[in-house]
């Protein structure tokens, strides 16, 4: 989020039960909870079958419209890599792609991750970790994050997103 006062331009996409819709709630709370104006779309397709899904979250001072623009997104959260080439049109020229990759291991797919015991990262929490990394490119605390979070997940898996939008965070601050 700039200095400049513009409006901030998210955009999600995945397939049918990855979480885009509440990784979109997540950070629609986030900014709202500072005082931002926020507007939200979402394109649901044939998400009940595993087709794909986006979101559009536009943020700032004022907002007028739910859409992203194409060819506008700052941001491009693809919580599945078969969905970059189809949304890619949307990322700005010098935007930002979030993707699973920074998770997967050479050649795994986002299935294994739900198998691989040496991340606390599935299927169930990629978005939240994948939140975790947009984080470091937004000016907004973590606290603020966390309590998001828990708003809009049940108290149960708390500790299991704190966690993974943690690792997240640490993963792009690496990189």
């Amino acid at each position: 989020m700039g200095k400049d006062n513009r409006v901030t331009n998210v955009v999600f996409s995945g397939l049918g039960g990855q979480g885009v819709l509440k990784a979109s709630d997540i950070l629609s709370v986030a900014v709202f909870l500072l005082g931002h104006d926020v507007k939200k779309s979402e394109v649901h397709g044939m998400s009940q079958r595993g087709g794909s899904v986006t979101s559009d979250v536009r943020f700032g001072p004022e907002v007028f419209s739910p859409m992203v623009p194409e060819g506008e997104a700052d941001f491009l959260v693809a919580l599945d890599t078969t969905q970059i080439e189809p949304a890619k049109h949307v990322l700005r020229e010098d935007g930002v792609l979030i993707d699973p990759g920074v998770f997967l291991k050479e050649g795994q797919t986002e299935k294994g991750l739900d198998k691989d015991e040496s991340t606390p990262v599935t299927r169930r929490n990629l978005n939240v970790a994948l939140l975790g990394v947009l984080s470091t490119y937004l000016d907004l605390d973590e606290q603020t994050w966390l309590d998001a979070i828990r708003k809009n997940l049940p108290a149960k898996v708390h500790a299991q997103n704190a966690q993974v939008f943690a690792l997240g965070r640490d993963l792009a601050r690496k990189t």
